[in-house]
């Protein structure tokens, strides 16, 4: 089992940049593909980002592609989320989110471990 933490977020102007960080417990962080999700208020829960365990690989949604990043660190048990030109319609609690699946994948229900997610509002 691995329990996840995110930190980074908060208020920013459009235009601007956030890296948040998804901390992960437990030695066998690096066998986990990792993904980045957000939720807005009254929305459903989308899929942003996704990497494979050695960061060789990455998916991202068409919606951020060009302008959100996903990486990770194994020595560090951490992934992370590079956030640049960001839009008020960014604004959403992000989630990062692990899955023993061994492949990228973007669907939300086959991650298998969630974080607390951290909230981030971009003003116009």
């Amino acid at each position: 089992q691995v329990q996840l933490v995110e930190s980074g977020g908060g208020l920013v102007q459009a235009g601007g940049s956030l890296r948040l960080s998804c901390a992960a417990s437990g030695r066998t962080f690096s066998m986990y593909v990792m993904g980045w999700f957000r939720q807005a208020p009254g929305k459903e829960r989308e899929f942003l980002v996704a990497i494979n365990w050695s960061g060789s690989h990455t998916d991202s949604a068409d919606s951020v592609k060009g302008r959100f990043t996903i990486s990770r660190d194994n020595a560090k048990n951490t992934v992370y989320l590079q956030m640049n030109s960001l839009k008020p319609e960014d604004t959403a609690v992000y989630y990062c989110a692990a899955t023993k699946r061994p492949v990228v994948i973007t669907r939300r229900f086959e991650y298998d471990y969630w974080g607390q997610g951290t909230q981030v509002t971009v003003s116009s």
